[in-house]
């Protein structure tokens, strides 16, 4: 009879594959994931399937947590602006709180591991923070343009001001409001 999968087993695991991202890539073994997790790599199977089926849980928790974390308090009534501007402070607390987990989703956003479906559940995940921007760039001058380049404009623009927030953290709050004012800028 197989033993009942443990929870603190399983983050064990999903922490050791971040860090192991962050400092290994891609290709870091499934070997040394287990070792950091401290289980042995027949466990880590037990699981996941396969390295492919970690890579993708993982995506999916990272942009759930991010998700989630973007949207705490967000203020329902107030305006569009305001709403963006708490979901952008909120974004990038989360990815200055934890930049490995940061990291490693930037590496799996762009990895061919990551199946259709799971890019289609993410996307899900955040369909209420794309519809808020969706409002916010109707009238702007980004309004024609392809949602995935608006995306990746915000994404970049993210990366951009956590960077600079992390190497000037005496500044980050002053840093992260001249991010979203630029944000604000671009997509209204």
């Amino acid at each position: 009879m197989a033993r009942p999968k443990s929870e603190d087993k399983r983050n064990a695991i999903m922490d050791a594959a971040t860090r192991a991202i962050v400092s290994h890539g891609l290709g870091a073994p499934t070997a040394m994931i287990a070792h950091e997790a401290g289980v042995s790599n027949g466990a880590l199977f037990t699981y996941f399937e396969t390295k492919s089926d970690l890579f993708n849980q993982l995506y999916l928790e990272l942009k759930t947590g991010m998700a989630a974390a973007v949207v705490v308090e967000l203020p329902a009534g107030a305006g569009v602006k305001q709403q963006i501007a708490h979901m952008w402070s909120n974004w990038l607390a989360w990815a200055s709180a934890h930049p490995a987990r940061r990291r490693a989703l930037a590496q799996l956003n762009v990895s061919d591991e990551i199946l259709p479906e799971q890019r289609v559940a993410a996307n899900q995940i955040m369909s209420g923070l794309v519809a808020l921007m969706e409002k916010a760039r109707a009238n702007g001058p980004l309004r024609a343009a392809p949602l995935g380049f608006v995306v990746a404009i915000v994404n970049s623009l993210a990366d951009a001001t956590i960077d600079i927030m992390a190497h000037d953290p005496a500044n980050a709050e002053r840093h992260c409001q001249t991010g979203f004012d630029a944000l604000w800028r671009v997509l209204n």
